[in-house]
């Protein structure tokens, strides 16, 4: 029975005025569920950082409430972060048959497979968490198996639509659960929360159906071996290229360790269909003609290590790109690594290599697994949602969804554009965004996670600008005067042997510092380390107008 009191709280703790990571959270009375538990990559600032995932501090914070977590596809925006947080915080986990199948990949690199409940769904499915009711309806988007989430709790219906665009020619024939989401509309929906990637564009997204017309046509025209790069979980692409070999003729070589693994997760669950004795090592490629040869690769986003960069410098071991080759780059840019892919693009040139890369638009070899502006309106229409809260997304793209939505008959007072750790709280079918949760990035770097905050990272950029300076000196235990030193290191500073004058004179200034202490009878070490620091943290400023770190280390024997 409802009290008074009892809250339906939507909170965003990751995915929200960003793209990745994602992380959404509905609660009511003593259930929390939450959505997806994505990561993304760092940008150059994050020195030395591996990954980002969400902040679950709230989720911690109120552990005997999480009862479970539920993923709506396989993509790592939407699953990188589940082996992190199960360490933490180990719920059962729902999702579909291919992405279930991926995170359990995931789990066994990190040691957990077997230690979560693994619980296998499809658009079909129906049952109830604590007061909370659960149904789905089938998507489309770039990877299989795509589920859209309604939340039905005493307080109303809340749809969570997870990625979609509308295929009505998909490649696997797994269509838009049309019919189940106007269903869904007409029997009332008190909050929607959907996708806004490409809210900026006008009218519907192409088929994925229509990217394989153009991989075939490139197929037919090629002379010799044939390179394509896309992302390694569009199984429907990946498809499509092994459709297109098929036809021409050829074999198909793997590179990249997500291409091997999603392939063989992909191909064992029955997701991809590949022909017995297509599939060849990459060390076979040269036992083969050229014009027998698809290699499918990774790197599509300029990755500095994934193999079509190798690829493009001549550094792998074993395939050789050489002139007359095609490469496709089956995908578009994400902005902020065009630099990358552009030098990869160039550098193929340099190997006389015919390169179709670009804009989807232009070559035909990519299509967005997003929806667009006519997309978000149906979605809107179909459920017709008394509140709207746009997701996923920067915040130019919610604000574009925002007048989607307003075209489409939701009130302006009903649409909340929130910031991760917002709330949006509705009781008695009155929705407000009063407060806020702690949250932020947590940062995983090697094994550690969240060990690295702002200031080791501060500490990291302050090393990659100017370098770092180390002063050792050893003192004598008995009366503290000097008994070796200081020796001045630089490392990423100044060259030693073109600037010993430079060294010499922080040497003196360091002696100089610690003189002054003994004079004083200051006997504590911190102080000594502060006083070197900042004494020859002044004079190294004055001379080069750089500001490296400087360590100093205090020997007593």
């Amino acid at each position: 029975m409802k009290t008074k009191e009892t809250l339906l709280s939507i909170v965003a703790l990751g995915g929200v005025n960003e793209i990745g990571k994602n992380m959404y959270v509905i609660e009511y009375g003593d259930d929390i569920i939450v959505i997806d538990c994505g990561s993304k990559f760092p940008d150059e600032s994050l020195l030395g950082i591996d990954l980002i995932i969400p902040d679950i501090t709230y989720l911690l914070d109120n552990h005997s409430k999480v009862k479970a977590m539920i993923v709506t596809h396989g993509h790592e925006d939407h699953i990188g972060g589940i082996p992190y947080v199960l360490k933490q915080l180990n719920v059962p986990v729902y999702a579909t048959r291919l992405t279930l199948g991926l995170i359990e990949s995931k789990l066994k690199e990190h040691g957990l497979s077997g230690s979560t409940e693994l619980i296998i769904i499809d658009s079909e499915s129906q049952f109830n968490i604590g007061e909370i009711g659960l149904r789905f309806f089938r998507t489309n988007h770039s990877i299989p198996d795509c589920l859209g989430i309604a939340f039905t709790t005493p307080e109303g219906t809340v749809v969570h639509t997870g990625d979609f665009k509308f295929d009505l020619t998909p490649v696997n024939e797994q269509y838009p659960d049309l019919h189940r989401m106007a269903e869904i509309g007409m029997n009332g929906v008190l909050a929607l929360l959907s996708e806004s990637t490409n809210a900026e564009r006008p009218g519907f997204t192409p088929s994925e159906r229509l990217v394989g017309q153009h991989i075939e046509e490139a197929f037919v025209q090629a002379r010799q071996k044939i390179f394509i790069s896309t992302f390694a979980s569009n199984v429907h692409r990946l498809q499509q290229i092994i459709d297109a070999a098929e036809k021409t003729g050829r074999k198909v070589a793997l590179l990249g360790r997500s291409m091997l693994n999603v392939v063989s997760i992909a191909s064992e669950l029955g997701y991809l269909r590949i022909p017995d004795t297509m599939l060849v090592e990459a060390s076979e490629v040269n036992q083969y003609a050229p014009e027998k040869i698809v290699v499918m690769c990774t790197g599509s986003q300029g990755e500095p290590m994934a193999a079509l960069s190798r690829l493009a410098s001549s550094s792998h071991r074993q395939v050789k790109v050489h002139p007359g080759d095609t490469v496709i780059i089956a995908a578009t840019s994400i902005p902020g690594n065009e630099r990358n892919v552009a030098r990869i693009v160039d550098n193929l040139y340099q190997l006389k290599a015919k390169v179709i890369y670009g804009s989807g638009t232009v070559t035909g070899m990519h299509v967005s697994g997003h929806a667009s502006q006519d997309e978000l309106k149906l979605m809107l229409s179909l459920m017709k949602p008394k509140y709207f809260i746009p997701i996923h997304g920067e915040f130019r793209m919610l604000h574009q969804h925002r007048l989607l939505a307003e075209a489409v008959g939701v009130d302006k007072n009903n649409i909340f554009i929130v910031n991760n750790g917002d709330v949006v709280d509705i009781v008695h079918n009155k929705a407000f965004q009063t407060r806020k949760i702690p949250n932020g990035n947590t940062f995983v770097d090697g094994l550690g996670i969240g060990d690295v905050g702002n200031i080791v990272l501060r500490d990291r950029k302050l090393m990659a600008e100017d370098g770092i300076l180390i002063v050792i000196v050893t003192l004598s235990k008995m009366d503290g005067h000097i008994l070796s030193g200081p020796d001045v290191i630089s490392r990423g500073f100044v060259y030693v042997r073109e600037s010993e004058g430079l060294l010499d004179e922080v040497s003196r200034i360091a002696v100089k510092a610690i003189e002054q202490l003994q004079d004083t009878d200051v006997s504590q070490w911190g102080v000594y380390k502060q006083t070197i620091k900042e004494s020859v943290g002044r004079f190294v400023y004055s001379y080069t107008k750089r500001r490296p770190m400087i360590l100093p280390i205090i020997i007593e024997v």
